[in-house]
This record gives structure tokens, sequence and C-alpha cells, in this order.
């Protein structure tokens, strides 16, 4: 422990990591990000705006097999440094839009390491780490959002990785729907995101190495479908922000539910919830 104490402590000494990136919004890769999440939309063209929460499209990934670790995720984020604990998951994220981005846009992200934070917790030792973006279209500030991603111990083989027990979801909901993760649909949308992380898609990886159930649900896939979720049950309204917290992975060996409802402020509230009924993921969007 004391070697990690010790490492996590140096790595500290990366925040204010900056990182500047380029792309242009194609509509290809939104297309088939619809068709992979089974959406009657119509297809979007040059001047659309790009539905809310699919800027993850975009500015991919860019790894060579050397790059990666033994897990296939990357050893060096290009801001984020190679950590010591190599288990790695999503924590969540908190979005401000600004503007639209739109289909064809030449956009531009400005990446920077703010924060890492090593914790102790039921599964052992973490390490938190926080990542905001800035993404600029030609119009201008289109949106921020902070990134916060969990770093964890080795699971010893054999063994089951242990997931901690969250509280119940609410029951007395608005909106329901069932959600069916099976592994055409993680893998769609690892190769839509160039995540080659191997948990997504690789059973025998994340079973056996890992100790998981099954195929571990992308954090950001989740996500993505609670902000659809939210667009769907407010149409016609515009997001300002929107937040989820991930709280326990969901896995491809059965569905899970989508539950969300009206605030009286003007918001709403949105779970993500596991076959058991406890939260894999809470949110919230403000319009």
């Amino acid at each position: 422990m004391a070697t990690t104490e010790s490492s996590v402590a140096s790595l500290k000494q990366h925040i204010g990591r900056r990182l500047v990136s380029t792309d242009v919004v194609h509509p290809g890769p939104a297309n088939l990000l619809r068709l992979t999440l089974g959406r009657a939309d119509p297809a979007l063209e040059v001047g659309d705006p790009l539905p809310p929460g699919w800027h993850h499209l975009y500015f991919l990934p860019r790894f060579g097999p050397e790059e990666l670790r033994p897990d296939g995720s990357p050893s060096d984020t290009g801001v984020v440094p190679p950590m010591p604990l190599p288990r790695r998951m999503f924590a969540g994220q908190h979005t401000r839009f600004h503007r639209p981005i739109r289909i064809g846009d030449s956009i531009r992200r400005e990446t920077e390491l703010t924060d890492i934070t090593p914790k102790a917790g039921g599964t052992g030792t973490l390490v938190f780490t926080t990542v905001v973006d800035r993404i600029l279209s030609p119009e201008g500030l289109a949106l921020e959002e902070e990134r916060r991603g969990v770093f964890r111990e080795e699971v010893k083989a054999g063994a089951q990785n242990a997931v901690p027990r969250r509280e119940d979801a609410p029951t007395g909901v608005a909106w329901r729907r069932r959600i069916v993760p099976d592994a055409v649909l993680l893998f769609r949308f690892s190769a839509l995101t160039f995540n080659s992380h191997r948990i997504h898609y690789d059973r025998a990886w994340a079973m056996e190495v890992e100790g998981y159930p099954g195929l571990v649900v992308h954090g950001a896939l989740t996500a993505t479908l609670l902000i659809d979720f939210a667009r769907d049950e407010n149409p016609g309204r515009a997001f300002r922000t929107f937040t989820v917290q991930a709280r326990a992975p969901l896995f491809d060996t059965a569905p899970f539910e989508l539950r969300g409802r009206p605030t009286a402020d003007g918001a709403c509230e949105l779970w993500a919830v596991t076959p058991e009924g406890t939260v894999a993921m809470s949110g919230r969007a403000e319009f």
C-alpha cells in the first residue's frame, strides 16, 4: 500500500496537464448511433443540431496497440497519466450546454486534468480523476463538461469483483423504459466511440480476469440512454445542464430499466435501475 500511496502522491504533479484537439462533426457517427439505439428520428444532415450528449462520438482516442494496457484501455490518455491501479471505470459527469453543436461544424476541444484524489472504499483503494473539457464551435463555446473516472485495485484471478450494494431506486415515477443491453449493442457502442476497454466486449476477460458476471455496460452508454430518455419525455425543451453519477455497474446478463420524473423546479430526476431494483446511475437534467 505504501508504494501505491507514494505513486498516487507523485501523480498529483500532473494536475493541470492540458490537451487541445480538433474534429469535424460528420453525420456518419451520429446516424450510426441513432441506428444502434434503435431511435426512430430522421437521419441527421449537415446543419442539424447534434443531439445533446452525443459529442462523445467525436474527438475519439487515437492510440496504437503499444499504447494500450492489457485491458485495452490507454495507459496514458494525454492528460490522465499512467495509474498504479489497473482497473478503470466511469464515475460520472456534469455537462453545461451553451449552444448547439451542428452537423458539419469544425470543433475544438480543450481538455485539462483538474484533480487526482485517492480514497479508501468498500472495494479497496480507489483513485478518482477529474477532467474538464471545453468544446468550441464556430459560434463560440458550445459546452463544458467535467468528467470523473475511478481506478481500482486488481481483482485476484478467480475472485468475484465486489460491487457495493446501493439504495433502492424510486418506484413512484412518471416515466419508465426497459433496456436490453445485449452484446451487439455494447459492441456497436464500443466501435462508435473507439473504446477498446475489454470489459465491454471480451466476455472471457470481463468474467475470468476482472470477476464480473458478464459484459459491463459502458457508463457513457448509460448516460447517453438517460439523456435521450429525458429528451424524449421533455420534447422541445433545450438542455441547460445534465449530471450523472455512477453508483454500480450494469451488465448484459439481464434487462434494466430507466426511470424518471419531473421536479417542482422544472428539471427532472433520472435513474438507471439494476435488475434487482437498486440505483446503477442517478441523474438530473435542467432545461
